[in-house]
């Protein structure tokens, strides 16, 4: 029998827009943790990796391109670079090995990495997974998937950093791997809207005690390298900045930007609250417009549903079923 689904609200966090990670972490004490920060060397994931260190997290970032991680991240304390391409099943499962030898439990995940607009691309086992779907959904479920021994150990959270681009596009269950014709934006908004699907999943799995506790998060609107495959005449012509550079009025800075990551991996705000939504540092309410700098959530990034029936695509995907415990 199906339930009528409760509608999210806010919880009055105490913090909003324009808090920055630091904000967020101000008193929060993370010495003897561990988190990982999927691409945590570029943009969002920079400044969560660097306000977790400061916080007094040992930070591990998995990294496509580990020179350029160690490089981005030289003068960091108590970070570990590690090699990882998310669009390699084979290439995850030998990463979480390496982690899980040397790091038997991990608090904090942040599923951060991501494509955004690319130009076609075709990956994983057999070389038709169409890139976003595969690497910003099926890559860091894999992830999960592999280091849950871990995230089993303690009261652990993960975070996967979704968007408000989820508005363009449910899941495509008759064709997700967009055989049928390919859009770079519908394929960014199904991976987005895959993302807060996972998390509400996972986390019911992990309120079922089988595992962490699950949040997804939209960051707002900020200008970092995740939009290199966009063209800055297209970013003028969306209204995303002016013709000399500087982000629209709306737009975030990095550091405000990591805040609500950063935030929902580590508020006590969210007991209670598992498998929610979140943007600007609060849990999102239902999205009453089609303004992407509004926000709030779409009815079908929210549901159970549709997210179990999302859990069971992937499993099939990927030839992984419930987590290893």
């Amino acid at each position: 029998m199906t339930t009528r689904q409760e509608q999210p609200r806010r919880i009055g966090s105490g913090f909003g827009a324009t808090s920055t990670a630091d904000d967020v972490l101000d008193g929060i004490d993370l010495s003897g943790r561990t988190a990982l920060v999927t691409g945590g060397y570029s943009g969002l994931g920079l400044e969560i990796t660097r306000a977790f260190s400061r916080a007094g997290a040992y930070v591990v970032v998995p990294a496509r391109r580990p020179r350029v991680a160690e490089q981005a991240l030289r003068g960091t304390d108590r970070v570990e670079v590690r090699e990882l391409d998310l669009a390699d099943q084979g290439g995850v499962r030998h990463f979480a090995e390496g982690f899980l030898a040397a790091h038997p439990t991990l608090d904090i995940l942040v599923n951060n990495a991501g494509v955004m607009a690319c130009p076609e691309t075709r990956v994983g086992p057999d070389g038709t997974w169409e890139s976003h779907f595969a690497i910003n959904h099926l890559g860091h479920f894999a992830l999960v998937h592999h280091l849950h021994p871990a995230l089993s150990r303690v009261p652990a959270r993960v975070v996967s950093v979704a968007s408000s681009g989820h508005f363009l596009s449910g899941i495509r269950w008759e064709d997700p791997h967009f055989h049928e014709g390919y859009d770079r934006w519908l394929a960014y908004a199904q991976s987005k809207t895959a993302n807060a699907l996972f998390a509400l999943h996972l986390d019911s799995l992990g309120a079922a005690g089988t595992g962490p506790r699950a949040f997804s998060v939209h960051p707002g609107s900020i200008l970092t390298p995740l939009q290199r495959h966009i063209p800055r005449e297209e970013q003028i012509a969306q209204g995303w900045m002016s013709a000399d550079g500087t982000p629209t009025r709306g737009f975030k800075s990095p550091a405000q930007g990591a805040a609500t990551a950063v935030w929902a991996a580590t508020s006590p705000l969210l007991e209670g609250h598992g498998g929610a939504y979140c943007q600007d540092c609060d849990v999102a309410e239902p999205a009453t417009t089609q303004d992407m700098l509004i926000g709030g959530v779409k009815p079908w990034a929210t549901d159970p549903e549709a997210a179990a029936r999302l859990w069971h695509l992937s499993s099939r995907l990927t030839g992984l079923g419930e987590p290893a415990r």
